[in-house]
């Protein structure tokens, strides 16, 4: 409920701070005396967006706060999921500063005008004659069956498992998208990697074979070089190893002399081990080598497959080759995974189509049988208002489409007058009707849900008599369970109030300013007095007034 209201420098406002209480308040004064300038400072902590015409000193900023008890709105999540600090008592400030820069607070955290907004919807309705066209909007209309069917947590769990249908639906086309772009692939992919595989790869078996295939294509000259090198090594007289060996000898009968000539000694014979080790090596060579041209042409093809798949894939090396012929598996095999993951997906979205039509069909069911209850209690109100002959229907249509609250679209039909037929209701109500109307579904959802704040303005207008009287009862009953408050023209319905509070306008220096007052006793009487017969207040107005406030 709205506690305290603070305004300073708005409109025609240069200082107002008035406290509120529980109940029915009643807000009167006349046409121009700033009770729309209320209604504005008001909308400004609800959202609204402001201007530099909400100042009326240009040189100073404009502050309009707001004390709210929230304990009974369940609002913690909303504060959580806004990373705002909660507090019993939550005090939304807006500015606008001289600069036209406007800065909004809950609880002296800032907030942009969208969070204020969603927050705003929680703490106060403010109802016309002109937003009775909600009572016209579909989803309004299902949000009242809902309502009186009692439907709030059924309609989370149906939330709940439309959002889990939806996000496997993403996940599942995303995955048919994926498997159309692989199918379209993978003839191609299929193909490259069996070549690639077909080739048998091994890394590093290209510089071998490069290399095989360079001994393979000298063979005789290398045959006649390595047994030039024996010839001239192994020659009985004037061989390197026969030579070596005499020079160990005749440095092995010095050795002994000195250690110069031992170290010279030992040198030889290392060389002599290590020519002897060349030796045999070129003569296992020698008798290794001989004319292999299968092999030669096996080589010379593996080779040139390997250049034609390294041209063909722009690379140079047979590790990159094997790289992307594993990637190629990869592909494939994803594909064939895609297959099993769309099974998978498609099972669990049918799981939850299930749950969720399931779901929607049991709200559905409530709400139908809620129809007749919210029929009957409207058409009672209504009758009271002045409309005896009103007749309603609700149409509750199974649209297959999933919507946010379920798979019903929903019209309301209105019949006004006795033998008419029914119509949309936006078509064939007046506007005196639907303000009717609107106050009895409003008195009828008090009875079934937390609603929060609710000022009506001037819904009474056109109306007088025994009707305001009993808009007057309506109104005083749904304060009794929740926050009221109604600007009125009319003395029956001013009269019904737990506290009144008068506008007006008062002449201060050079300017003119608007200010609020909380009239009570003799004050009270004056104003309903006033309301009943003009400036000129008589004694049977007076009369009137104290007998309309008892």
């Amino acid at each position: 409920m709205l506690q305290t209201l603070h305004i300073k420098n708005f409109a025609l406002i240069e200082q107002l701070h008035i406290d509120f209480s529980e109940g029915l308040s009643i807000i009167t004064g006349e046409t121009g005396a700033g009770k729309s300038i209320l209604l504005g400072a008001l909308g400004l902590v609800l959202g609204n967006r402001a201007d530099l015409g909400s100042l009326k000193d240009k040189e100073q900023k404009c502050v309009v706060e707001a004390h709210f008890k929230i304990t009974d709105y369940s609002l913690k999540p909303f504060f959580k999921e806004n990373d705002l600090d909660y507090d019993d008592i939550t005090i939304i400030r807006r500015e606008i500063l001289p600069s036209g820069k406007s800065r909004a607070f809950v609880n002296d955290s800032p907030v942009n005008l969208q969070e204020l907004q969603q927050l705003g919807d929680f703490l106060i309705d403010i109802h016309s004659q002109q937003q009775t066209r909600e009572l016209s909007d579909e989803q309004y209309q299902l949000y009242i069956l809902d309502a009186i069917a009692g439907n709030n947590n059924l309609l989370a769990e149906y939330k709940k498992q439309l959002a889990a249908y939806k996000s496997i639906n993403r996940q599942l086309a995303k995955a048919k998208e994926q498997k159309e772009s692989l199918t379209k692939e993978h003839d191609y992919n299929s193909f490259l990697l069996q070549e690639l595989t077909d080739a048998n790869l091994k890394a590093g078996e290209q510089e071998e074979m490069e290399a095989e295939l360079e001994k393979l294509s000298n063979v005789e000259f290398i045959k006649e070089s390595v047994a030039r090198a024996l010839a001239i090594a192994e020659e009985e007289q004037v061989g390197v190893v026969q030579s070596l060996k005499e020079i160990k000898n005749a440095l092995q009968k010095i050795s002994g002399l000195s250690v110069g000539y031992n170290q010279f000694y030992e040198r030889v014979n290392s060389v002599l081990i290590e020519f002897d080790d060349i030796v045999a090596g070129l003569r296992e060579d020698a008798d290794l080598l001989s004319d292999d041209p299968e092999r030669l042409e096996l080589i010379n093809q593996k080779l040139q497959l390997i250049y034609s798949l390294q041209k063909k894939h722009t690379v140079a090396k047979v590790e990159e080759l094997i790289a992307i012929q594993q990637e190629l598996e990869g592909k494939v095999l994803q594909s064939d995974e895609l297959d099993a993951t769309i099974k998978k997906l498609e099972a669990e979205l049918s799981a939850i189509q299930k749950a969720t039509d399931e779901t929607a069909a049991v709200l559905s069911e409530k709400r139908n049988a809620a129809i007749p209850k919210l029929t009957d209690k409207v058409t009672a109100i209504l009758a009271q208002l002045g409309m005896p002959n009103a007749r309603f229907k609700f149409e509750l249509t199974d649209t297959g489409q999933y919507y946010e609250n379920g798979k019903n679209s929903v019209s309301l039909l209105l019949s006004a007058n006795k033998g008419t037929d029914f119509g949309l209701l936006k078509k064939v109500a007046s506007g005196g009707e639907m303000s009717r109307i609107m106050l009895a579904v409003k008195s009828v959802l008090a009875g079934y849900s937390k609603l929060p704040t609710i000022i009506f303005d001037e819904i009474d207008t056109g109306v007088s008599g025994e009707i305001s009287n009993k808009m007057g009862d309506i109104m005083k009953e749904m304060s009794k369970a929740m926050q009221v408050f109604a600007i009125t023209h009319l003395p029956q319905v001013a009269a019904k109030g737990d506290r009144h509070y008068k506008v007006f306008k008062s002449i201060q220096g050079e300017t003119t300013v608007s200010e609020l007052k909380e009239l009570t006793g003799e004050g009270r009487v004056q104003e309903i007095a006033e309301m009943l017969s003009g400036k000129d207040i008589t004694d049977s107005a007076l009369n009137h007034a104290r007998a309309l406030l008892n």
